[in-house]
């Protein structure tokens, strides 16, 4: 696959804008390190209805990757997560680990692992809980707003030098947000039926007072200041609590996008990583050189979102630039030009130009999902693709297959 150089050139090998050194996180030419954590829901093997399984499946999976696996908001699912890695191969094969355990120690639940960022079948309102006072005490801030929540998101932490790049670099990453939502789109069904959006995750969590895409900021003291307001209104419960599409990670150095749904391809998964890389690196030289970043309006990104997240592959975007609607390839093009100067070769960029080729030409995973259920009208069907898609991982390097110990959090850190 990755010497299919043709391919990458056809989707699109023009530049744009100007070429990274790259200033990565240590200042010195190298690319940053990047992590990832993707969220799973647990369904029935039998009948694919997601169940209350979360802290069963977890007690299993951490006896053979112990903390690159944690539980979530919801028992109907569990997170996976990698330590910091350099090298793409690296992340794949801890993305790979991660995803075969989370499979065996489900299947001894009679259960499966989905990476959908929606439950295809629905869940029951309100969800049930795993047990964090957080948790508790977001329920009790937001009220009607948690009614149904479950949803599985692919988070990728990228290395920066510091908060204030941090706070920077999100300003340049808000114009690629809504082509993130896009591309990544695989959560079409809730409810039991098809919502008429790629991303239906995308739309729900644009309800809340705080999610989507943050404000532009002019430092991290502006950021401070934002986030004491929200604190002070009851909006954010903590400085944790914030789940912009892309925010400064309060306990580790890092910059955590958070905009796309999990995918159930692990090719696709990596490659949006590596995607989201690139972006970082190019935007920590554009704030090297003292470009705070792009001012874009508000409404004008959330009308971009919401373009994004209904049509996915292969509708149409919105180019923030010239006001036009273009097809979301275009927009994929745009994308794969701007990181391209940071990712790792010739080769790392063929292949990131391969996947979106393939996503381009099969609908993404929306579009799957799409097609699993036209086969047959069942939506059961969706649901044992996405689970056989999900636990099709490859052998691992002999460097991943060791035992984990005190596992660092992605890019950087422990986890606390």
């Amino acid at each position: 696959m990755l010497g299919r150089a043709m391919m990458f050139v056809r989707f699109g090998s023009a530049g744009c804008g100007a070429s990274v050194s790259v200033w990565g996180s240590d200042g010195r030419g190298q690319l940053p390190t990047l992590g990832v954590e993707e969220e799973y829901f647990l369904v029935d093997a039998g009948d694919g209805a997601v169940r209350e399984a979360g802290s069963r499946v977890l007690r299993r999976a951490r006896i053979e990757v112990g903390d690159l696996v944690s539980g979530e908001f919801s028992e109907y699912q569990i997170e996976g997560k990698t330590p910091p890695c350099s090298e793409t191969g690296e992340l794949r094969d801890h993305l790979a680990r991660v995803r075969a355990a989370v499979a065996r120690a489900a299947a001894s639940e009679d259960l499966r692992v989905v990476a959908s960022g929606t439950p295809v079948l629905g869940a029951r309102s309100p969800v049930p809980l795993r047990e964090d006072p957080r948790y508790a005490a977001g329920v009790e801030a937001y009220r009607g707003l948690q009614d149904g929540f479950a949803f599985c998101a692919l988070q990728t932490h990228v290395a920066v030098p510091d908060r204030e790049a941090a706070v920077l670099v999100s300003n340049h990453l808000r114009p690629w947000l809504p082509t993130l939502v896009a591309i990544a789109a695989n959560s079409p069904f809730r409810a039991g039926r098809d919502s008429g959006y790629a991303s239906w995750r995308a739309v729900a969590l644009s309800r809340w007072p705080i999610a989507g895409p943050p404000p532009f900021f002019r430092d991290a003291s502006d950021y401070d200041r934002l986030v004491g307001r929200l604190l002070d209104s009851g909006a954010a419960l903590d400085e944790h609590n914030l789940f912009w599409d892309v925010r400064p990670c309060e306990r580790l150095s890092t910059v955590e996008i958070r905009v796309m749904d999990v995918n159930a391809g692990l090719e696709e998964t990596v490659a949006f990583a590596v995607l989201v890389r690139g972006l970082v690196a190019n935007a920590l030289e554009r704030v090297r050189r003292g470009d705070p970043g792009p001012t874009v309006e508000e409404a004008w990104l959330r009308a971009a979102y919401w373009r994004g997240a209904r049509d996915g592959w292969p509708g149409h975007g919105v180019d923030l630039d010239s006001g036009r609607i273009v097809p979301a390839a275009d927009m994929a093009r745009r994308l794969l030009a701007r990181a391209r100067p940071a990712l790792a070769g010739r080769e790392e960029s063929a292949w990131v130009g391969t996947v979106l080729e393939r996503l381009a030409r099969e609908g993404g995973g929306a579009g799957r999902q799409r097609s699993a259920f036209a086969r047959a009208r069942c939506l059961r069907d969706v649901v044992e693709d996405l689970a056989d898609h999900t636990a099709r991982v490859p052998a691992l390097s002999p460097r991943t297959c060791r035992a984990v110990g005190d596992v660092p959090h992605p890019a950087g850190g422990n986890v606390t």
